[in-house]
């Protein structure tokens, strides 16, 4: 596929079983050999999947969320502007979280399956499976995993969760702990100090054909 342009606005979607779980467009800052780098700006419009009534999945259990009906809420992207680094072919994506006045403080793995591009006109975007199963890296490269109690919980009902392999998932985690703790790209300090093109827009509403069928 033709890379994209810089300062496009894509949609960055999960999919959880063929429904969108969370829709947020994002600003490409580059896209090349490295991957595709995305910038999601504080008060972006958004899509969350919620319940009928507008709870959250993590307001209950699985068990309890697998009895309910779904809509996607519209609303804004509340913290501060997250760079996304979507590598080639990688069952993971890089993020690097900033505080209010925009200084790096961590990175995030984010494990997921590898994300399938799409395009529709002039709308494109990227779909991936968020695999729930996380690690938090702080700026010395020391590092936790993050959220093993919701992994561990939702792997109990094969039938309906959309992990389907945990060891590949916690295999593809080690691989990248080789990654941090050896320091190689891109936690080797690239992009700590990105600041984002003044003259993008802050995408302030979905754009027709948000909701699209997934592409995977």
């Amino acid at each position: 596929m033709t890379p994209l342009e810089p300062g496009r606005v894509v949609l960055h979607r999960n999919v959880r079983r063929g429904r969108l779980g969370w829709v947020r467009p994002a600003t490409v800052v580059s896209d090349d050999e490295r991957g595709l780098l995305l910038w999601l700006a504080r008060g972006t419009v958004v899509a969350n999947e919620v319940t009928a009534d507008g709870q959250g999945m993590r307001s209950m259990t699985f068990a309890q969320w697998l009895t309910h009906s779904y809509r996607l809420q519209v609303g804004r992207w509340q913290g501060p502007g997250v760079l996304k680094l979507l590598r080639p072919d990688a069952a993971h994506s890089v993020w690097w979280f900033r505080d209010d006045a925009g200084a790096f403080t961590s990175w995030y793995v984010n494990l997921e399956d590898p994300g399938v591009r799409w395009a529709d006109g002039d709308l494109a975007g990227v779909d991936v499976v968020d695999q729930d199963l996380d690690i938090v890296v702080r700026p010395d490269r020391s590092w936790e995993w993050k959220d093993e109690g919701e992994f561990a919980e939702r792997l109990a009902f094969p039938d309906d969760y959309w992990v389907t392999d945990e060891r590949a998932v916690r295999d593809e985690g080690r691989r990248v702990v080789t990654e941090i703790e050896s320091g190689a790209f891109p936690f080797d300090g690239t992009w700590v100090d990105f600041a984002p093109d003044p003259a993008w827009p802050v995408p302030d509403a979905l754009p027709d054909g948000w909701d699209r069928p997934a592409a995977r």
